[in-house]
């Protein structure tokens, strides 16, 4: 394992599945809310990390969005940006598209202009450490269309900052077929289109992140592996997968890191790659999800190094 270990940490690569959000870690958080004086359901850091277990997407949600109170400024905002690429450059990331969710901000009082300017200062420290960084907007889909296009509408002064758009939040009963205006008129404005689907959701939701959204990448896509048309379609189409393992795990997608699919995805002749999603919560940043799954499964030094090929491959500026 350590000749892996070296690969791994040796090999550059790109994260194209990083919610900026989940990488609040715990001493973070609680920094932040004495900074802010925001009150915190938790005594300690350890009690924060002994409710990290989750027994499904929507537990982790909720937590989710109750930890991210504590982000209220500029200053707030380029702090977490900050360490999550500091971290990303120690893992010999050499390039993140990164998503952040505006409206889990602007719902609570946060204006939009805050989150922009403190994750710009941060992006422009890591571009002077090398490692460059693109910006993508998740709508939550557990919201409505509407108010996906009216954060859409209050994104354009920032339209040059923007690589894209994606789509995450609670899967189950939002298809994206719920989206297809919103996506057609972030299309017309040249941005680039992603959209979480088969994390939860079935393999229709692939489809339609396809064949609806027009999306370039799919953001997991593990249930894709349960229809052969569709993984000809993946494969013959060269869409990309960003397939994150320790979330994968942690959220009940896998029951064992050994049976996680990343190793059949590559026999299959996908182009996988893989990510941490939100580390903070899930255990791993993007070279502990390496090190985990390669153990777990038995990937080859030559796995590791496709893995890190398709991440540049399938990254929209490299």
């Amino acid at each position: 394992m350590s000749n892996l270990n070296e690969v791994i940490r040796s090999t550059p690569k790109a994260e194209l599945h990083i919610h900026v959000e989940g990488s609040l870690e715990p001493g973070m958080m609680f920094d932040l809310a004495r900074r802010n004086g925001v009150p915190l359901p938790y005594g300690s850091v350890e009690e924060v990390r002994r409710a990290y277990s989750f027994g499904n997407l929507q537990e982790f949600l909720d937590l989710y969005y109750e930890g991210m109170n504590v982000l209220r400024t500029e200053e707030d905002f380029f702090d977490l940006a900050d360490a999550y690429l500091r971290r990303a450059a120690a893992d010999n990331v050499v390039h993140v598209e990164m998503f952040f969710d505006p409206q889990a901000h602007t719902g609570r009082g946060v204006p939009l202009a805050t989150l922009m300017d403190g994750l710009e200062r941060a992006i422009d420290r890591s571009r002077e450490r090398g490692v460059s960084v693109s910006l993508i907007l998740c709508f939550l889909r557990h919201l409505t269309e509407g108010e996906a296009f009216e954060t859409l509408e209050a994104a354009e002064p920032w339209r040059d900052r923007l690589l894209g758009v994606g789509l995450d939040s609670s899967e189950v009963r939002h298809p994206p077929s719920k989206f297809a205006r919103v996506f057609d008129a972030a299309r017309d404005m040249g941005l680039r289109l992603v959209a979480h689907a088969g994390e939860e959701g079935p393999p229709e939701y692939v489809w339609e992140a396809l064949d609806i959204l027009g999306v370039e990448r799919i953001d997991h896509g593990n249930r894709a592996l349960e229809d052969d048309a569709l993984v000809a379609r993946l494969r013959d189409d060269r869409i990309p997968l960003t397939v994150c393992p320790l979330s994968n795990l942690a959220l009940r997608g896998v029951d064992d890191l050994a049976a996680h699919p990343i190793k059949r995805m590559l026999d299959l002749g996908l182009l996988a790659t893989v990510n941490s999603d939100d580390p903070a919560y899930f255990g791993g940043y993007i070279n502990d999800n390496f090190r985990q799954v390669a153990e777990a499964v038995g990937l080859s030094p030559e796995d590791i190094q496709t893995l890190a090929r398709n991440s540049l491959d399938a990254s929209f500026e490299t």
